[in-house]
């Protein structure tokens, strides 16, 4: 039986972001669906939206960068759900996938989305819709920043272990066999060390830099999400191998974090810049990547951490919560479920 596809759906949408996405959110109860929906481009799919997850991303570029945007729009690129019809041979409707769009294509709050090849994968046995929701951006981030450069038996620090990377990012070191260190507030020191980390470090206790320089350890790889402390960079080489790398992934939209930005990248090391090897990384949606993740899912050595569950009508409460800087791992909003 063919599947019916609704002319309208329910969205949760914003035609401004003055005064922060998180208060200009609205639900539209009778949006029109992807105006390619009914006529699939090659390698796409229409998808069913069962859960999202909301991302940084989401609404610093939507209060940066209105412009860039289709009014109204739907925020969101993580996404979980069912296939409703796919121009891809070897995915099927009714089949559960994952994933995430590529910005500014953003939709997936949203009931129905349209999603490209790369972006698109089958949830694996055993792993539930909302978990899979998590992974979009978050965790293959983390994967793609961990997983091409380091090693079993290489040690890994992470910066921020409590958040919806960091939690992700903790796990895949651990899965590629790494020695990990992470740093978190003393609130969640508990949930990093449950997570698989080796070494935990409560940056509201402790100077997470002045520990690192006095502890002798020297790290392959400093993974950093999220940017507050430049000094961890600036001082690296005293616990950062000459061959390591620094990537980072976040940072505070500002003129400082733009002027601190330009320093870290264009200041020579022999004027007394950054020793070490820096990156700032950006996920590009990867099928490959996405089913890597998916099987360390399957196999119960990564798993997302959800602190909280909002309903469509509830989007602009979780960007809040979400712009409060205080998640402990991922946000969940239901969308059409299960």
């Amino acid at each position: 039986m063919a599947t019916t596809i609704p002319s309208t759906m329910r969205a949760s949408q914003w035609t401004t972001t003055k005064g922060g996405l998180d208060k200009t959110l609205h639900l539209n109860p009778s949006a029109p669906l992807p105006k390619t929906a009914r006529s699939l481009s090659p390698d796409h799919t229409l998808v069913k939206v069962a859960y999202t997850t909301p991302n940084p991303i989401d609404f610093k570029l939507a209060e940066i960068l209105p412009f860039i945007f289709s009014k109204p729009a739907v925020p969101c690129l993580d996404f979980s759900g069912t296939i409703l019809a796919t121009t891809l041979p070897h995915l099927k409707p009714g089949e559960l996938v994952f994933g995430k769009t590529e910005p500014p294509a953003f939709g997936a709050l949203a009931e129905y989305l349209v999603v490209a090849k790369a972006g698109c994968v089958p949830v694996p046995n055993g792993v539930s819709l909302k978990q899979a929701a998590c992974v979009g951006v978050a965790g293959l981030t983390s994967y793609q920043c961990l997983a091409p450069h380091v090693k079993a038996g290489d040690k890994v620090l992470i910066n921020g272990g409590s958040g919806g990377t960091g939690t992700f990012a903790i796990q895949i070191a651990k899965a590629l066999g790494c020695y990990v260190t992470a740093t978190c507030s003393g609130a969640n020191v508990e949930l990093c060390r449950s997570l698989g980390a080796d070494e935990v470090i409560d940056y509201r206790v402790e100077d997470v830099v002045g520990r690192l320089k006095r502890s002798g350890r020297q790290y392959d790889l400093i993974y950093d999400t999220v940017f507050a402390v430049p000094a961890l960079y600036w001082e690296c080489h005293h616990y950062l191998k000459a061959e390591g790398r620094f990537i980072t992934i976040a940072g505070t939209p500002s003129v400082g974090f733009v002027v601190e930005f330009l320093k870290l990248f264009l200041w020579p090391a022999v004027l007394g810049g950054g020793q070490r090897k820096l990156a700032f990384h950006t996920a590009a949606s990867s099928a490959v990547d996405y089913e890597a993740i998916a099987k360390m899912m399957a196999e119960g050595k990564v798993k997302a951490v959800i602190e909280r569950e909002f309903g469509l009508k509830q989007a602009g409460e979780a960007f809040a919560h979400l712009k409060s800087g205080r998640t402990k791992g991922k946000i969940v909003i239901e969308v059409a479920g299960e």
